[in-house]
């Protein structure tokens, strides 16, 4: 297996913190579409041709926020766009016939908004700072947003918030080691951390920098400053709607791969996790079927040497028939991999 370059696709002036895939694209004849955020203060939004294959830019967002732009996240539906800066604010854009408008922006945290994301329904979103708080976010007619759930549970700095693809349970990591998991208890808007993995638990020793499900929704990869990453399991994902909880249990720990912080993991719906690493380089992990009793439960398919010049700071797979990689770097460029036989 290779990970080759398709293109590598320049415009931001500073480094490129992360990206995110339109989840509405990919499919039935509509080209790929992404959108990156950079230390430049802008968002770039990028699409494929059809015909080429290749990405341009087709919009710049930008004027709206004064620092830079940390995350980026597109709704379910593909219409918005959420943008976190470390100007404080979370700014919601809407395509309206191919032109992005700031239609909302969302203040309340105290410093830096580090990671946005849309829960599997679209009616949440979730924030989280610098200020080490997660704010929850219910989406309502118009474009207004109504913050209706402030978390205080973690000692530090909020790195990443991320909803399970299927149930309304969010989960957060942080630069104090921890995974934290919320979910609401009853209709009362009222969230609870219903469960936290840490050090006690086979968890990280370090800044917890990102996370990801697989398909299913019963595995979690993690990766930390620890330089490990951690794969997540959790038995029963239905009970969850039903109010139940089904904790997450440890599965295996994937140590030695890599020698310098990891930043980003993300799980493909084929079954392979990308980690994107301080070391300028891209490693994919598969199963591995053949592992012995009591060990790691994957192996490194590939490692992409000098993916980057600089630091990898975000990884992503596409949606669509034949997903592709993206990456995003300190160096300023995004690079679109596909992985070929």
């Amino acid at each position: 297996m290779e990970l080759k370059e398709i293109q590598r696709l320049e415009g931001h002036t500073d480094r490129v913190w992360s990206l995110d895939w339109n989840p509405a694209t990919g499919h039935a004849g509509i080209p790929l579409v992404f959108a990156s955020c950079s230390g430049d203060k802008t968002v770039r939004i990028w699409e494929q041709n059809l015909s080429s294959g290749l990405w341009a830019c087709k919009a710049v967002l930008d004027e709206t926020h004064t620092r830079t732009v940390r995350s980026c996240a597109w709704s379910p539906s593909g219409k918005l766009l959420a943008t976190g800066s470390f100007d404080a604010t979370t700014a919601i854009w809407e395509n309206v016939g191919g032109d992005f408008e700031c239609v909302s922006t969302l203040e309340g945290h105290e410093n830096e908004v580090k990671s946005v994301c849309w829960n599997a329904s679209g009616t949440l979103l979730a924030t989280c700072s610098r200020d080490k708080s997660v704010w929850i976010w219910e989406v309502l007619p118009g474009n207004e947003f109504e913050c209706v759930s402030v978390l205080q549970g973690h000692a530090q700095d909020v790195k990443m918030v991320k909803w399970h693809p299927t149930e309304d349970i969010l989960f957060s990591c942080s630069y104090d080691n921890n995974i934290k998991v919320w979910a609401d208890e009853g209709d009362s808007d009222d969230w609870q951390c219903v469960q936290t993995l840490g050090e006690p638990n086979n968890g990280h020793t370090s800044t917890v920098w990102a996370l990801s499900f697989n398909a299913s929704g019963d595995k979690m990869v993690s990766c930390s400053d620890d330089l490990t990453v951690k794969v997540w399991g959790t038995e029963n994902i239905g009970i969850q709607s039903g109010g139940g909880f089904a904790p997450w249990r440890h599965l295996c720990t994937l140590t030695g791969y890599h020698d310098r912080t990891i930043f980003s993991v993300h799980w493909s719906r084929e079954g392979i996790f990308a980690s994107g690493a301080a070391d300028d380089a891209i490693r994919l992990f598969v199963d591995d079927n053949e592992s012995q009793v009591g060990g790691p439960l994957y192996k490194l398919l590939l490692k992409k040497e000098k993916a980057h010049d600089m630091d990898v700071n975000f990884v992503q797979w596409s949606p669509g028939e034949k997903p592709v990689l993206a990456s995003a770097s300190d160096d300023g460029t995004i690079k679109v991999w596909e992985l070929i036989s």
